[in-house]
């Protein structure tokens, strides 16, 4: 079955401003959906409405046939600057989270970190992380638990170009595995490179690009 994320008729206003108004969007597997828009537009917003992180005003979020709110698990996120122990390791890191939710092996994280190239970095404290590395081992957390869906806010940040070309190849990989990926990104390459759909967020509402 092909997953689906329906979205209706969500409203967000913030400290008295419509950020955005009325948006209803389906979202199906297999598809990176590109979300544009100017600064302060509300994309990383509307990301954060979608995964519950925070309330609407009005609307509602499905995912599949359920009739209540998406359940835990179903997003993989990455959105502002992810927050890690900077003591730690990146392996400790994602280890410590795996221990909380009982869900990833040691060789599953193993795994994940050689996805994302950071493989041979897993004993560096994620203090030394550059921005870059830290990105990558953001969108590391966001794959962990194997969501079906993975809400991407600006993931290129920081990036060098292999780590960029890298982080393509992945996604694309997520996207043949039916993931419904919603990636947000200010360069047109990553959008016109990645992106089956392309969506722009102006003025509260979610005009159809391409």
């Amino acid at each position: 079955m092909t997953n689906v994320l329906k979205v209706e008729n969500l409203s967000k206003t913030f400290k008295g401003k419509v950020v955005f108004n009325n948006i209803s969007q389906t979202f199906y597997g297999g598809n990176v959906y590109g979300i544009i828009g100017e600064n302060g537009s509300g994309k990383t917003v509307f990301m954060k409405c979608l995964c519950d992180l925070l309330p609407v005003d009005q609307g509602t979020v499905r995912f599949n046939e359920q009739r209540k709110a998406p359940p835990k698990g179903t997003f993989g996120v990455i959105i502002e600057a992810p927050g890690f122990l900077l003591n730690f390791s990146g392996y400790s890191n994602l280890k410590m989270l795996a221990s909380l939710r009982r869900k990833v092996t040691k060789q599953e994280i193993f795994h994940l970190l050689d996805d994302v190239g950071l493989s041979q970095d897993i004993r560096k404290r994620v203090g030394k992380y550059s921005l870059g590395m830290r990105q990558r081992l953001g969108i590391a957390q966001a794959m962990m638990d194997d969501p079906p869906i993975l809400l991407l806010d600006e993931p290129f940040n920081g990036l060098d170009k292999n780590a960029v070309q890298k982080t393509y190849e992945l996604i694309k990989q997520l996207k043949d595995k039916g993931k419904i990926i919603i990636l947000a990104s200010h360069h047109s390459q990553d959008i016109e490179y990645l992106c089956e759909f392309v969506f722009e967020l102006m003025e509260g509402k979610l005009y159809v690009r391409r």
